[in-house]
């Protein structure tokens, strides 16, 4: 027997969906095509939505995702660190390299979780919180291939700090998370044929406990 479900609750999260894929935002009479739900029932999801700063209209009445979804996105990070840090952890020890998971920000990639293995004399060093570009780095490159299909993954040399190389791949199946995980370390000191399965091998570990 399948559970019961709120109309009300799923047509709002439509909403931030369809939104969500619009920045350019959509008038009502655009979002209630796209959902294909008549005004009324738009306008009063709408003002509720507004009301609680999910969602935001600009001085041409075009609707747009709200900044109150930026708290609610920062109440998850602490979950998704916590969920990743074991894994990071083991890719860290096992490769004597600095290891990390990446998730987009806009067009920013964000460092939210950094492990550094305990055994080496030398790592190259890498912050929480730190960012760059998307275009920039084996992290960011990294996000862009959760376009392709199959398993893969990103190398950079120097592209972010000089002497340092970077290996990341795509966090899967994670709906609405645009992630990787990689490692970083010194120039000359990653060997494809190794570090490659074991990143590969922890995305897809940490995209099943995010699951």
């Amino acid at each position: 027997m399948p559970s019961e479900t709120s109309q009300t609750l799923d047509r709002g999260l439509r909403v931030l969906r369809v939104l969500a894929d619009s920045p350019e935002g959509l008038t009502v009479t655009e979002l209630s095509g796209r959902l294909q739900v008549n005004r009324t029932v738009v306008y009063r999801l709408i003002s509720t939505l507004e009301q609680n700063g999910l969602v935001r209209r600009d001085a041409r009445s075009r609707l747009f995702v709200g900044l109150g979804v930026l708290h609610l996105a920062s109440a998850v990070q602490p979950l998704l660190r916590d969920l990743a840090m074991p894994v990071l952890r083991s890719l860290a020890e096992s490769l004597g390299s600095t290891a990390h998971l990446t998730v987009a920000d806009g067009d920013e990639a964000l460092a939210l979780a950094v492990v550094e293995p305990t055994w080496t004399d030398f790592h190259v060093s890498y912050r929480v919180g730190a960012r760059h570009s998307l275009a920039q780095g084996a992290a960011g490159k990294a996000i862009a291939l959760l376009e392709v299909d199959e398993p893969s993954y990103a190398v950079t040399s120097g592209e972010l700090q000089s002497g340092a190389r970077g290996l990341a791949a795509p966090v899967r199946g994670v709906d609405g998370l645009r992630a990787s995980v990689g490692v970083v370390t010194l120039d000359d000191a990653i060997d494809e044929d190794v570090v490659a399965p074991q990143v590969l091998a922890a995305a897809r570990e940490v995209g099943e406990r995010l699951r």
